[in-house]
């Protein structure tokens, strides 16, 4: 089953993609949303457990997530149309993806996505901070 439905692409686009959508064949859908995909999860891996948050299905599935997947997914798909029609618009939603999960890399947003799980310990090893010192040194001349 694929991460987007046909509804969440109704939530970032106009008619006239929508129509570009529905002439493409489903497997250059499905394909263009595995670019998307692996191009999120790229910026995210290093943080969130990204195979967890694309495995959600429904209601339970982020809505920052569900939108920027369609976008960069739309991105995709339009790039094969006749001189590009819309395609400013996709280039713009496009870079505010980006401009997000950079954000999102560097600490700036926080996603309420699933962490990484540490397995032996079960506590989050993606967090890009860690904090302690070394024993006190006392220096006694």
């Amino acid at each position: 089953m694929s991460f987007l439905t046909t509804e969440d692409y109704k939530a970032v686009s106009d008619e006239q993609t929508l129509q570009v959508i529905q002439q493409s064949d489903e497997p250059n859908r499905q394909r263009a949303e595995k670019y998307a995909i692996e191009e999120i999860s790229a910026y995210l891996r290093g943080r969130y457990d990204m195979q967890a948050a694309f495995a959600t299905t429904g209601n339970e599935r982020n809505a920052q997530l569900v939108m920027i997947t369609a976008d960069i997914a739309l991105y995709h798909l339009i790039a094969w149309l006749p001189k590009r029609m819309g395609f400013e618009i996709r280039e713009l939603r496009y870079k505010r993806a980006i401009e997000f999960l950079e954000a999102v890399q560097a600490g700036k947003a926080s996603p309420d996505l699933p962490p990484i799980i540490n397995p032996e310990t079960g506590t989050d090893s993606g967090i890009p901070v860690k904090y302690g010192s070394w024993p006190k040194s006392t220096y006694d001349y």
